[in-house]
């Protein structure tokens, strides 16, 4: 049973968004700032301002705010105009924050349009802020405080931690890129964090996997090898409880339509079929590697996942399997060890070990193309389209496409 059909059409539109992840005191994403590009061409123009602002409502009102920030809240740059003309108005507002930059005057008209905005539910962020800053009349209405560490002062940056501390705004610290950045400014009552240094392993010293996990890393090793042994792979699944369940209960839900009712891990996997068999292992090994980490690892890794294996349809990629790569791009992140430990008994090919440990090799322009789409580096993802030579349209549609899946998997899960 094919489950998932890359040769149908991709929806449109052929626009582009990254998303970077903001996350609270424990880790946990509490919302996402949206970065968008227009339709990418090799002369790619400068889309600033207003035209990027509207671009985000577009895109958001055309294929679903929930699905651009994981139905979490939405930081959306805005400009003087965005604001005195109200386009904001066009999104839900308790799921909108509206990111006010340092280029933004606080004249008259944009203070009545603040009001407006609060008034309706939405809540306002001020970027960039810093001592002295001539937006202070923003400030009552705001709800947030972006704070640039690697441009302010500590001292200014501790000094203003300690007038918010227990009173106004939440304070979000931008560019946090590592832990130590991480330690510093939570230290000084930060609560918030914006940056992808939760993605990079806390540690490269040699650690043990712990031991519930190595079922999962068996797992995947298993679904890795040319030829399945279904005879081990029957044994690792009965060999975890949550392994077990997880798949008796996919096999019984409503998207089979089974009528008689699966009850052993045998009978599951011919159902199954050998492609199905796989990609259900690999899923199901990534998410329980996954707990307990912040939950945009395992959406990115989803979306990466997607995102490859679709742009791998339009190049020769050999026998690499590039969902896997982009599965396991993240999984060193997820267990905090370094990629060799995460890579250390899976059968890969050589080129699929070579792009995940040296981001080099025959598959690195799909592996940087993957990459710089989810950062929204958009001078490289024009590059590389180029390089590879596929459409910039159809790179678009993959991203969305793979958006949207990693979504509605991570919510199945």
């Amino acid at each position: 049973m094919a489950l998932f059909d890359f040769t149908a059409e991709l929806p449109t539109p052929a626009r582009f968004a990254a998303r970077l992840p903001i996350l609270a005191s424990d880790k946990k994403v509490f919302g996402y700032k949206l970065l968008f590009r227009g339709v990418i061409d090799n002369l790619f123009p400068s889309i600033e301002g207003d035209a990027a602002s509207r671009g985000v409502i577009d895109l958001s009102s055309l294929i679903g705010l929930s699905t651009l920030s994981a139905n979490l809240p939405a930081f959306i740059v805005t400009t003087r105009d965005t604001l005195v003309n109200d386009y904001l108005a066009l999104l839900p507002p308790d799921k909108v924050i509206a990111e006010i930059p340092d280029s933004v005057p606080p004249d008259p008209d944009v203070l009545r349009a603040c009001a407006r905005l609060k008034e309706s539910g939405c809540r306002i962020a001020l970027g960039n802020f810093r001592a002295g800053d001539p937006r202070a009349a923003l400030e009552a209405d705001a709800d947030f405080l972006k704070i640039d560490i690697k441009t302010s002062p500590l001292a200014d940056v501790a000094n203003l931690a300690r007038r918010s501390r227990g009173r106004g705004p939440q304070l979000i610290a931008e560019k946090v890129e590592t832990r130590s950045d991480f330690d510093l400014v939570r230290n000084e009552g930060f609560t918030l964090f914006e940056g992808y240094f939760f993605r990079k392993p806390e540690m490269m010293r040699a650690r043990g996997v712990q031991s519930n996990r190595t079922v999962y890393l068996r797992l995947l090793a298993a679904v890795s090898r040319p030829e399945l042994d279904w005879c081990e792979l029957e044994q690792i699944v009965e060999s975890d409880a949550m392994l077990y369940y997880r798949l008796l209960r996919y096999l019984n839900s409503a998207v089979f339509g089974l009528t008689a009712e699966v009850k052993n891990v045998r009978q599951a996997l011919v159902i199954l079929g050998e492609n199905e068999t796989r990609r259900w292992c690999q899923l199901s090994g990534m998410f329980e590697l996954s707990r307990n980490k912040p939950s945009d690892l395992a959406l990115a890794a989803l979306v990466r996942a997607r995102f490859a294996e679709t742009i791998a349809s339009r190049v020769d990629c050999g026998a690499a399997d590039m969902f896997q790569v982009g599965l396991l791009s993240l999984m060193d992140a997820i267990l905090e060890i370094h990629m060799r430990g995460v890579l250390d008994g899976l059968p890969l090919t050589p080129p699929a070990r070579t792009v995940l440990l040296e981001h080099s090799g025959p598959l690195a322009p799909v592996y940087d193309l993957m990459l710089a789409v989810e950062a929204g580096i958009w001078p490289r993802v024009t590059a590389l389209a180029s390089q590879l030579r596929i459409d910039p349209d159809f790179i678009a549609r993959a991203q969305w496409n793979a958006m949207e899946w990693a979504a509605s998997v991570a919510t199945a899960a």
